[in-house]
């Protein structure tokens, strides 16, 4: 049979496609168990807001799959639809089929930024984003500027122009994010051990995280307080540092590496019994390292044994029951609806225990809002790399609490904290957001709500 010139030329620059490199690609496996029944499409946030087939998980799944075979590149035109994916993993839960699409959209985005080069306005943001929400440290003395912009009225003017968004909208939706900074907000207070209230059941190792202990300390003190309250002796090793959650759920693959072996090794000699998180997407990551250094013949079997440890804070709070007494939050019921976090509940199924542990305290009332699985919009850094698609799902999302009747949020994340309570200043609404264990904490000390 005679080869045409033209089709022998055809397959040689099929062939010559930039594609996925051999290291760990969308498994073929996985890809095939996808039907394509389309059940994801109506759980998809991305594809909910584009409604474009290919922002869905059964799109990008067809991605992969011809990038896999040599069909089409890994170009802008692809890398769009795996960019607008949130990782919220609603996919997951809802598939008949079991795909496991958390493992195909994250060995996705490794290949992503090894192997497709970004725009320099692309890289810079990103590199902004890497180099400052994993380094704790490096944050705080960002933060000092930040004090003063906020302080002076400045970020007042700037938001009442839109010059920054202007200017561009990525570095506007990071702005429009940043929390109120205070003088607390440069402290660290916790000791390194705390001792147990009353009879000792467990020793346990508390991470702060990065955003969560510069934005939301007293988030990380209610939850010591909580958990010593309830017979745990906390250890906080100082030598931790970021978990490793943004960088791996972006594809930074050596970042989230060294973040993880930092981590582990900073619990190495502290015998605790478990690991206890308080933020969705920190708790996440962390019971993944199993994965994310399986490849490492050193750190493969302390990473396993790691994350066996890891419990989120309401997970192992209604694992091993509370001891302390727990006093009404107000003088008359309380009317609070939890706020699903989508690494809570999708990426660790999560989401009886954190309602079961609020209902114990005396007069709260839980109200569930329409479409509780949907994301918010935070995602990470989703609302700072994907703005416009992240302000419609923020919007929807504080709708939908708001319609609950309900007088306060509980908010697992940080991230999602963050996200709601924007969103609620944008609908000019007035209405509390708490973490559970602030909630937990007040009730335990009896304080009341105001």
């Amino acid at each position: 049979m005679q080869v045409s010139e033209d089709s022998t030329n055809n397959t040689a620059s099929i062939k010559n496609l930039k594609g996925f490199d051999a290291s760990h690609p969308p498994d073929p496996k996985l890809i095939d168990s996808c039907v394509h029944c389309g059940f994801c499409l109506s759980t998809c946030p991305s594809y909910r807001v584009i409604g474009k087939e290919m922002d869905s998980p059964r799109g990008r799944i067809y991605l992969m799959d011809a990038i896999n075979e040599g069909e089409i590149a890994l170009n802008t035109a692809t890398v769009e639809h795996f960019d607008s994916c949130l990782g919220c993993l609603a996919c997951v839960s809802t598939c008949p089929s079991g795909v496991q699409y958390d493992k195909l959209i994250s060995a996705t985005r490794h290949q992503v930024e090894r192997n497709y080069p970004r725009t320099l306005s692309d890289q810079l943001v990103r590199q902004l984003i890497f180099s400052l929400f994993p380094n704790p440290d490096i944050l705080r003395i960002l933060l000092i500027p930040l004090f003063f912009y906020q302080k002076t009225g400045i970020s007042q003017v700037i938001r009442a122009t839109g010059l920054l968004k202007k200017i561009s909208p990525r570095l506007a939706a990071m702005e429009s994010i940043l929390p109120k900074i205070t003088i607390k907000t440069f402290q660290d207070n916790l000791p390194t051990i705390i001792p147990a209230q009353g009879k000792k059941r467990y020793r346990v190792g508390v991470i702060l995280g990065c955003v969560q202990r510069l934005f939301f300390s007293p988030v990380n003190e209610a939850t010591v307080r909580v958990l010593t309250a309830n017979g745990c002796e906390v250890v906080i090793p100082k030598s931790q540092g970021c978990c490793a959650a943004l960088p791996e759920h972006q594809g930074q693959t050596e970042q989230a590496k060294a973040l993880a072996k930092q981590m582990i090794d900073s619990f190495a000699d502290t015998d605790v019994d478990y690991v206890i998180i308080n933020a969705a997407g920190c708790g996440h990551t962390l019971k993944e390292y199993g994965h994310i250094l399986e490849d490492d013949p050193e750190y493969r079997e302390k990473a396993k044994n790691f994350a066996a440890k890891v419990k989120d804070a309401q997970e192992f709070l209604a694992t091993v029951g509370l001891t302390a007494k727990l006093s009404p939050l107000k003088d008359k019921p309380l009317n609070l609806v939890y706020q699903d976090a989508c690494h809570l509940l999708h990426g660790q199924k999560i989401s009886v225990q954190p309602r079961q542990i609020l209902k114990q305290i005396p007069g709260v009332q839980i109200k569930e809002p329409l479409d509780a699985a949907l994301c918010c919009g935070s995602a990470g850094v989703y609302n700072m790399l994907q703005p416009e698609v992240a302000e419609e799902l923020g919007k929807q999302k504080v709708t939908n609490l708001l319609n609950t009747g309900a007088e306060l949020i509980a908010s697992p994340n940080p991230g999602c904290a963050l996200q709601i309570t924007k969103h609620l200043e944008l609908q000019g609404k007035k209405m509390g957001v708490m973490h559970p264990m602030e909630l937990l904490d007040y009730s335990i000390r009896g304080i009341k709500l105001t």
